[in-house]
């Protein structure tokens, strides 16, 4: 079987994207395992289906690079919009997503009649531990005491439809051992869906540094929905105020945040194209 296929990235978290209008993909379990390894496969962070919707412009169905499908990707969507607006499946720069974690709404920036990033709508922050989720009660879970692997962690949790781990630290993340201690945060009994861990360092009220560890992947250059939690988190732990942008710096680059006093989360960044190709697949 060939599958047709785009490389892109949103500030380095890359994916494969299939436009499921034209292709069918039988197994994307096990399609996304293959796609993602960097040295028999495409190499990406997992594996993204554009599919039709009977609810929105189009339907985004995620997988990580393990196989595991997830409900959400904030740099993916964005990507998503692209394609859909470059491709013609939309005409016009505001479309609507359909994801496992609700409809996303859509604005586009457009250069040259091509789209070059996007500005979503990403609903709003979830903080109830039993909706993250997390095992704990109460109505949030912010600036908690954790035990991994023997040390304390201050945490805060929050959820953007999947579920997000933040942790503050004083000193540069880039320091961490971060394939030494994220497998231990993603797989805490603390959390029974698994977690994405942000390791964060404050650099002044509007700006934060972020590594960050993402369940079915490892480490990625960026996540969308990390640093939406990681803007949430900042706010609720009193780093950062309501209603301002808030630049979340990732290794990949820049995601510009707001999280609103109604509790809605705003995020700006791009999308790039890299190349589009073709790959034989084994019967699965």
């Amino acid at each position: 079987m060939c599958m047709k296929f785009s490389k892109m990235h949103g500030i380095g978290n890359d994916y494969v994207y299939v436009n499921g209008f034209q292709e069918t993909v039988k197994d994307p379990e096990k399609t996304a395992i293959l796609v993602s390894d960097r040295r028999f496969g495409i190499g990406s962070d997992g594996l993204i289906l554009i599919l039709p919707s009977d609810k929105a412009d189009c339907r985004m169905q995620m997988f990580n690079a393990d196989g595991s499908e997830g409900m959400m990707c904030g740099n993916g969507i964005r990507c998503v919009g692209k394609y859909a607006y470059d491709h013609g499946i939309v005409s016009k720069p505001e479309l609507s997503v359909e994801t496992k974690s609700g409809i996303k709404y859509i604005t586009l920036q457009i250069e040259n009649g091509k789209a070059t990033g996007a500005t979503v709508d990403m609903g709003k922050a979830i903080l109830r531990p039993a909706d993250i989720p997390v095992r704990a009660e109460g109505d949030s879970y912010i600036a908690q005491k954790l035990n991994v692997n023997g040390s304390d962690y201050t945490v805060t949790c929050v959820s953007m439809g999947n579920p997000h781990c933040v942790v503050f630290m004083q000193d540069d993340p880039m320091t961490l051992d971060l394939p030494g201690i994220g497998p231990s945060f993603e797989n805490h009994p603390l959390f029974p869906e698994r977690i994405n861990t942000e390791f964060v360092q404050k650099i002044d009220g509007h700006t934060l540094f972020m590594r960050v560890w993402e369940r079915g992947s490892g480490e990625t250059f960026a996540c969308g929905t990390g640093a939406c939690a990681t803007a949430v988190a900042a706010v609720l732990n009193g780093m950062c105020q309501y209603d301002e942008e808030i630049t979340v710096r990732l290794r990949g680059g820049d995601l510009h945040i707001t999280y609103r006093t109604d509790g809605t989360v705003m995020m700006t960044g791009s999308a790039t194209h890299v190349f589009d190709g073709e790959m034989d697949l084994p019967e699965m």
